[in-house]
């Protein structure tokens, strides 16, 4: 998996749980909640949707670095082994 296969897991995962997000609308340093009005629910389903999607366990300690879409794919770069 490439970063750029995150990333469409990302805004796939995020465009499920916000039907009305425009993807080409997500800047990748802004924080999701901030642009696109997600509450911690919403944010706690995109986690277990990344969970589901990509099998990486994210402890809670983590969730700061999937705030915005550069950091969620590091991250999850990270964790898959994304080249």
């Amino acid at each position: 998996m490439t970063p750029d296969d995150i990333k469409r897991v990302i805004i796939d995962a995020l465009t499920r749980i916000a039907p009305e997000i425009d993807p080409a609308s997500i800047e990748p340093g802004a924080s999701f909640r901030d642009q696109l009005d997600l509450d911690s629910m919403d944010f706690l389903n995109f986690v277990l949707a990344l969970h589901d999607r990509l099998g990486v366990d994210i402890p809670e300690v983590d969730y700061p670095r999937l705030y915005a879409l550069d950091g969620a794919v590091a991250y999850l770069a990270s964790k898959t082994g994304a080249n």
